[in-house]
Formats: C-alpha cells, sequence, structure tokens
C-alpha cells in the first residue's frame, strides 16, 4: 500500500468515482436530470478543490511512482478546477435554449478533468498518455457535441482527426526515447541525463529525435504553431461554451503538461529542446497577432489571441529556469480569469434569443449595457498587456525570465507582437465606446452570467492593486519543480 499511497490521489479517486455515480444517476433519471447532475459535477470539483487546497505543498509519489503530487501540480490542478466549474456553471441557459441539454455533457467535462488532474501529476510516459488520452477523447465528444448542427460536428471530426495525429506523434517521441534510454520513468531519465552531463557525454541522437516528437504532440495540445490549424475551426464550430472550456482549463492542464516533461526528465538538455521551444513561441505569438486583425466572428478572434498567449507562456519555458517557469504560472492564471470572463461576454451577445458572433455586433455596447462594456474593455486592455491592469504583469514577468536567460529576441519579439495585437483588442473598446448602437442584446443575461463577469472584472482589478499573493503563491509552486 505504501507504494500505491492512495492519500496522494484523493482527488483524482473523487472524480474518478464521481464520474461513475453521475453517470447511472443519469441513465436511471433521464435528460430530465441534467441540470441536476451539472450542479452535482460542479460541487464535485467544488470538494476536490479544497482537497488540493489543504493538502497544498506535500511532496510524494503514489501509483508504484507513476504520479507525483507537488505544490507546482496542485497549483495548475487548481486553475484546471477552477476552468471546469466556470464553464459548466456558464453553459447552463445555453445547453437549454440549445437543446443540448443531455446528462452526458458534464459528465464528459468531469472526465476531461479528470484526465487533465492524471496529466498535471505524470510521473512517467505511461501515466502521461493515459491521462492525456482520457483528456483528449472526451473532448472530441465534447466539440460535437451538438451533433444536429453542422459546424459542431465539423469541429468535432477536424479535432478528432488532428488530435490523432498528434497522439501518433507523442507515442513515436515516446518509444524514441524509451529506446534510447530504458526507462519511460521521469526520475529515471532525470537520472540518466544527469550522468550524461556530469560524464561530459553527448546524447544519442535518437533520443533527441524523440524529443523533438515528444515536443511536437505537446505543442498541439496547447494550438502552438505550427500544430494550431485546429484551433480557429474548432473554436469557432463547437458550441460556445465549449470553445470556452478548450480556451481555459485543458490549456492549463497541457502547459502544465508540457512543461513538467522538459524541465523534469530533461531539465540537464535544456540546450538540446531550447531551439524548440524558441522558435514555437516566437511563430506563435507573430501568427497570434497578425492573423487575428483580419477576424470578423469573436470566437476565431479568440482562437488566434489564445495561440499567441500560448507563445508568450512558451517564452518562460524557453527560458528553462525556475524564474521561467513562475512567469508562465503568473500569466497563465491572469489568462484563465481574463478567458472566463470574456468568454462569459460572448455568451451574452443574443438578439431576440439567437447567439451572434460578430464582432460589429459589439457596436455602441456602452449605450445599451454600460457594465457589460465596462467588464469586456477591462479584460481587452488587460488581454493587450496595457498597465496598470494585471495582463501587463503577466507579460512582464515572462519579458523579464526571457531577459535573464539572454533570451533578447524572444523578449524584444514578444514585446513588438504585444504591440501589434493591442489593435485588434483596442478596436472592441473603440466599437463598444465611440460607435453608433447597433441592435441591443437581449436582457436580462443571467443571475450566473452576472456573477461571473463581475467576479472575473473584480479579480483583475484587485489583482492589479494587489498582486503579492499570486506573485507569492506561484513562486512557492515552481520551486517545487526544480527541488523534485
Amino acid at each position: 500500500m505504501n507504494e500505491l499511497n492512495l492519500t496522494a490521489v484523493l482527488p483524482e479517486l473523487l472524480l474518478a468515482i464521481g464520474g461513475m455515480a453521475l453517470l447511472m444517476l443519469g441513465v436511471f433519471r433521464g435528460n430530465g436530470s441534467t441540470r441536476l447532475v451539472l450542479w452535482l459535477t460542479v460541487g464535485v470539483f467544488a470538494v476536490a478543490f479544497i482537497m488540493i487546497l489543504v493538502t497544498m505543498g506535500r511532496d510524494e509519489v503514489a501509483l508504484n511512482r507513476l504520479f507525483v503530487a507537488d505544490a507546482f501540480g496542485d497549483f495548475m490542478k487548481l486553475l484546471a478546477l477552477v476552468g471546469s466549474a466556470v464553464t459548466l456553471i456558464m453553459s447552463i441557459r445555453f445547453i437549454e435554449r440549445e437543446g443540448m441539454a443531455r446528462f452526458e455533457y458534464p459528465v464528459l467535462i468531469l472526465f476531461a478533468t479528470l484526465g487533465m488532474l492524471l496529466m498535471i501529476s505524470a510521473n512517467d510516459m505511461l501515466s502521461l498518455y493515459l491521462g492525456l488520452e482520457l483528456q483528449s477523447l472526451s473532448l472530441y465528444v465534447v466539440a460535437a457535441f451538438r451533433r444536429d448542427h453542422l459546424r459542431s460536428s465539423e469541429a468535432g471530426l477536424k479535432y478528432f482527426v488532428l488530435g490523432a495525429l498528434s497522439s501518433g506523434m507523442l507515442l513515436y517521441g515516446m518509444s524514441m526515447v524509451y529506446g534510447f534510454a530504458g526507462t519511460t520513468s521521469f526520475e529515471g531519465l532525470a537520472g540518466l541525463m544527469a550522468q550524461m552531463n556530469a560524464a561530459d557525454e553527448a546524447p544519442p541522437i535518437g533520443l533527441i529525435v524523440g524529443i523533438v516528437f515528444l515536443a511536437a504532440g505537446l505543442a498541439f495540445k496547447v494550438s502552438a504553431v505550427p500544430f494550431h490549424m485546429w484551433t480557429p475551426d474548432v473554436y469557432e464550430g463547437a458550441p460556445t461554451p465549449v470553445t470556452a472550456f478548450f480556451a481555459t482549463a485543458p490549456k492549463m492542464a497541457a502547459m502544465a503538461l508540457i512543461v513538467r516533461v522538459m524541465i523534469e526528465p530533461f531539465g540537464d538538455l535544456v540546450a538540446q529542446w531550447q531551439q524548440i521551444i524558441w522558435f514555437v513561441a516566437l511563430a506563435s505569438m507573430v501568427l497570434g497577432a497578425v492573423a487575428a486583425i483580419s477576424q470578423t466572428n469573436i470566437k476565431r478572434l479568440m482562437a488566434y489571441s489564445s495561440i499567441g498567449h500560448i507563445g508568450y507562456a512558451l517564452i518562460g519555458l524557453a527560458a528553462g529556469t525556475e524564474q521561467g517557469v513562475q512567469g508562465i504560472l503568473i500569466y497563465l492564471t491572469i489568462y484563465l480569469v481574463m478567458n472566463l470572463g470574456t468568454f462569459a461576454c460572448i455568451l451574452c451577445m443574443r438578439q431576440k434569443d439567437v447567439m451572434v458572433e460578430g464582432i460589429e455586433d459589439l457596436k455602441g455596447l456602452s449605450k445599451t449595457n454600460p457594465g457589460m462594456a465596462f467588464a469586456l474593455a477591462t479584460f481587452m486592455f488587460s488581454m493587450a498587456g496595457i498597465p496598470p491592469l494585471v495582463g501587463f504583469f503577466g507579460k512582464f514577468y515572462i519579458f523579464l525570465a526571457a531577459i535573464e536567460a539572454q533570451l533578447y529576441v524572444l523578449a524584444v519579439a514578444g514585446v513588438l507582437s504585444s504591440v501589434v495585437a493591442a489593435f485588434y483588442y483596442l478596436r472592441i473598446v473603440k466599437l463598444m465606446y465611440f460607435d453608433d448602437p447597433v441592435e441591443a442584446f437581449d436582457r436580462p443575461i443571467g443571475r450566473e452570467m452576472t456573477v461571473i463577469v463581475a467576479c472575473a472584472s473584480l479579480l483583475i482589478l484587485l489583482t492589479t492593486v494587489w498582486f503579492a499573493p499570486l506573485g507569492d503563491g506561484t513562486a512557492f509552486a515552481a520551486a517545487s519543480l526544480f527541488e523534485g
């Protein structure tokens, strides 16, 4: 039992048992139980959140060393759980209006979140892949959940085909690493790399090829260039609450996974993989900034925006330092809050009970709905990284880590792409405040949406003036990754 150490995996066990129980509840009570199952799923997320918060700071392994529980993993799990819970709450009214109110929806979100938690705590290539596929299979179904809608079915199919390709690349990379290293354990790989480093031996070329394929497979999961092609179509075609989910929780888990894989087993080979991450980060920032300028659909704009934001976060990984990882954690926390708030506003874009997604539909919003316009303007200014809002601090810490690691080209490119990206964020603010109103959005927007939008904008403003708790928490989480 000591090797199993089930106390370290209690949140994951809770989600697994809760998912099976809720699945049975839905089967016996039918689709009339959707709202009940959804709120119970949120309750399961809340209990798991509290369990992780209470035990945060531990550093132990479980399940025969396939699973690790540390402060870095706990921090990222909290973000993933918040993203999943909030997007579920956001989707209640939407799925009922659009005829999607089936109990499988919240259960699929729950199993996807279970996969995310397993990914974040993976300590072996095998547990990494199992967690990744549990998440991915659930996401493929959720993307095409609105099965009577052509764009949703197309989004699910595109995501599945490209996801299968990336999984193949990931598995090929794992097999190469195993073939040349003789182990799939992160601890075993880290020990082997340290030995090579101490003996001043060059790593086998096959091992480097394996790491390249591994990085490519993981880059797909975070929708980084050049593995981003699925993102705009899936974001636009999937139901809007599903798009909000894709843009938040899975991004947290995938970024945590790529950071853990690169830093823990391959930390001593930073000189070999740094150039891959360097290129991916640069390409993602540039494409995210330039491609979004011509977009007229706000969900596609958010897709390219997310590609750009992942590029900024990857700068911290390219640095390969504790400061860089802290910058990633700060950036992802701010990114999560900004995206949840923005997608809550997008879900409120309804005219005559029909969803609208055009950026032009936001014209004059400050006159027809000043509260929503103020909140959305706050999110846009923060995403653009305009001081003094907290989005500026996210980019500041990332660029600081790049400069400390002497990655001057990345830092300069990041600043320049931020300036370009500011155009399309500020264009939305300009439309809301300086253009004449078009048809007003439906009112009221619903109690859940009001609370989410208000809380997200309040968090952005509060963190701007009281940044210390976020800075201290991320420093502690980043340190645990390097101590382990």
